[in-house]
Formats: structure tokens, sequence, C-alpha cells
């Protein structure tokens, strides 16, 4: 073989070589769902208030992800939420705290595509520090002076009514102060206003020491199941969908495990 030839053979297995390492990287950027740089845009992601401790670091690990993108939360009652969507507020994913809110929007065809569960939640009793009253149980709560709950109309305030009935207990409504969230409900515990409530465990969990936490029996509580989906109106359709797929990866579940909630299965 003359020398020019070896050399034009050798050409041809470098080019070769090239090309299968190029189809190679295509392959699995095609694989990841994204390219090297990541997403760009801008979301709003209206969120339960009891998610929102947890979204704001989902929010720090997606941003990271993708940094040429830009998401904001709008933090507020699931029912809350919901309305703000059916009457045009700008929203590119929905996250709620129950099934109800978000099947108001499927119904009224305000989401692309179905949802789908991604998180579970318990409820618990909180008491002042020290649990003043020695509340021990659902029961116990029929002795305090003020009791905190959410509205009737937002998820927690009807898992709030389940574990009462479940328990056959009736508060008398003259000792019940309601709060528009969960967050707002924690509040009046811990800033003293309230003796005790009924709140997510997750939420319990983050007000630490500014609470006692007094489980409820399981026979008496209620399960909580989070659905997510993308808002029919959004103008980032794939990075909406990037964003519901970051919550339900190993990442986003892992954050969302380390606020205490329970995996969705």
């Amino acid at each position: 073989m003359t020398r020019r030839r070896a050399a034009g053979v050798a050409a041809v297995f470098i080019l070769a070589a090239l090309g299968a390492a190029c189809s190679s990287a295509s392959t699995s950027t095609a694989q990841s769902g994204t390219d090297s740089r990541g997403l760009g845009g801008s979301l709003t992601v209206s969120t339960a208030s009891s998610l929102g401790p947890a979204f704001q670091e989902v929010l720090v690990q997606f941003t990271d992800d993708n940094p040429q993108a830009s998401v904001e939360l709008n933090v507020a009652s699931s029912t809350a939420l919901a309305l703000q969507i059916e009457q045009g507020a700008q929203a590119d994913v929905f996250a709620s705290a129950d099934t109800a809110a978000m099947d108001v929007l499927a119904r009224g065809g305000h989401l692309h595509g179905a949802s789908e569960p991604f998180a579970r939640n318990r409820m618990t009793i909180v008491t002042k520090p020290g649990n003043p009253l020695r509340i021990r149980s659902v029961e116990d709560l029929q002795r305090a002076d003020v009791v905190a709950e959410c509205v009737e109309t937002a998820p927690c305030g009807r898992y709030a009514a389940r574990v009462l009935t479940r328990a056959d207990v009736t508060i008398d409504e003259g000792t019940v102060t309601r709060e528009l969230d969960a967050a707002a409900t924690l509040g009046a515990v811990t800033n003293g206003d309230a003796d005790a409530a009924i709140v997510y465990v997750t939420d319990a969990r983050a007000a630490n020491a500014k609470v006692t936490r007094v489980p409820i029996s399981a026979e008496n509580n209620v399960e909580a199941v989070y659905p997510i989906a993308v808002v029919a109106g959004t103008s980032e359709r794939r990075l909406a969908t990037a964003f519901v797929t970051f919550v339900q990866s190993p990442a986003g579940q892992a954050i969302l495990a380390r606020f205490g909630f329970l995996p969705a299965q």
C-alpha cells in the first residue's frame, strides 16, 4: 500500500470515528430531553401553601440545572389558586394539595394533558410549645379555648373535617378560628392566637420547636394526595413540562422527602 493510499484510509477511519462520537452525543442528548445548555424561559408555578418551602428548594435546583430559566412561585390555598387560573391569572404549572381543586380545572379545560400525583401527606395536631392543655388526641381538642382550622373550602379544611368525622368529634364552632390556608392555620398556633390546630405533618415538622406535635391515630387520619399539571394557557409548555418532570424525578422526590412528604405511590 502506498503512503498516499494509507493516509487516505486513515482519514476515512478518523472521520468515521468522529461521526460515531457525534451520533452518540446526539442520542444521549435526545434521551436526556434537554441539551447541555439547559432550557430558558420564565415560569409561574402556582403551588399549595403546604408545598411552599419544599418548592423553594425545588426551584433552586431546577434553575441551577437550567440557568437561563426563571421560576416564580405563587403560593396560596389550592382552591384560591384554581379560581385564579379559571379567571385567567398567569400560571404555567399548578401543584395542588388535593385532587378536588385540580379536577375543577380539568373539567374546565384549563389543563394541558392529565394531572399526575407526585406526593402524599398526612394530618397532625399541633399545640403551643409544651402542650400546656395536655392534648393527646382528636377528642381532646374539645377542651381547647381556640382551635385553628383552614377554611372549609381549602384542602386542609376538608382534610381536617374528615379527621373530625372519623373520630366522631364535634368542636364548638365558637371556639374555631378559620384561616385561609395551611400556613396561616399553623401560624395561628406559632403566634399564640390558638391553643391547637389540625395541620399537615410537613408544616408541623417545619415549625420545629415553635409547636408540640400530637399524632393523629391511623384510624382517624387521612391521606392528602398532591397532583401536578401543566396549565393549558402556558406559553412556555416545554419549560413547564420540564419542571413537572423534575418534580417527579429522583432529584425532585428527594427534596420533597427531606421536607417530610411521602412518595405518590
